[in-house]
């Protein structure tokens, strides 16, 4: 996500106690998109996303974000398939949002954003803000995704504080609550701990379009 505006503070959200993850019992994969239209979902900030031919679909002008209104998740696997309709397009998957957005930057600061982007050199950004990454937080351990329009397999675990982030099945991601984290720049995500569970969803950014097959979860235990 290419950052462009720092709103003012919320103030402090993190500490907030969380509910149960909202996974079902057992360790099969539960599919949040249901392939048809977006129920469960809502959508909030600028631009939008609508389904077409089975995928969902960013478009529009400015930053938003469609976040699952099922409950919070933690301690379990996140498996999003997704692709850019142009070599390079940019989104990105939030986790760990602490309440439920009622606008599109609280999670920017608040939560963490996944990043989806192939080349951050056209945002003359570095491999902190490339695909697997936590946006800002943590620098990709190898580079894994795919340009558009082939398709890329994010698999991301919420283990306690640990995220771990997996690209076409290669490691990109492993950071724990505490980890070093580099200092805060202009237009980075406010830095603080983030909650062990939370509310998930997806980016639009600009007239980017990315489209999104399957949103899936999975329990840990």
């Amino acid at each position: 996500m290419k950052r462009s505006f720092i709103p003012a503070a919320f103030g402090v959200l993190v500490g907030i106690a969380v509910a149960l993850p909202a996974c079902k019992t057992g360790r099969e994969w539960q599919q949040l998109f249901n392939g048809k239209d977006l129920s469960g979902w809502q959508h909030v900030g600028e631009g939008g996303m609508r389904v077409e031919n089975g995928l969902i679909r960013t478009y529009g002008k400015g930053m938003g974000l469609l976040w699952w209104t099922g409950g919070k998740i933690g301690n379990a696997v996140i498996r999003v398939v997704y692709k850019t309709q142009d070599k390079v397009d940019d989104s990105g998957v939030f986790i760990r949002i602490p309440l439920e957005p009622r606008e599109a930057w609280m999670p920017v600061h608040y939560g963490y954003e996944v990043n989806i982007e192939y080349d951050p050199a056209r945002w003359q950004e570095d491999d902190y803000y490339a695909t697997g990454s936590l946006y800002s937080f943590t620098k990709i351990l190898t580079k894994a995704d795919r340009p558009g329009p082939e398709w890329n397999t994010l698999e991301i675990t919420l283990d306690g504080p640990r995220t771990t982030v997996y690209v076409n099945g290669a490691k990109v991601t492993d950071f724990t609550e505490g980890d070093p984290v580099p200092d805060w720049r202009r237009d980075d995500p406010q830095r603080g701990p983030r909650p062990n569970e939370g509310y998930i969803g997806i980016q639009n950014e600009g007239d980017e379009a990315v489209l999104f097959k399957e949103i899936a979860i999975k329990p840990l235990h």
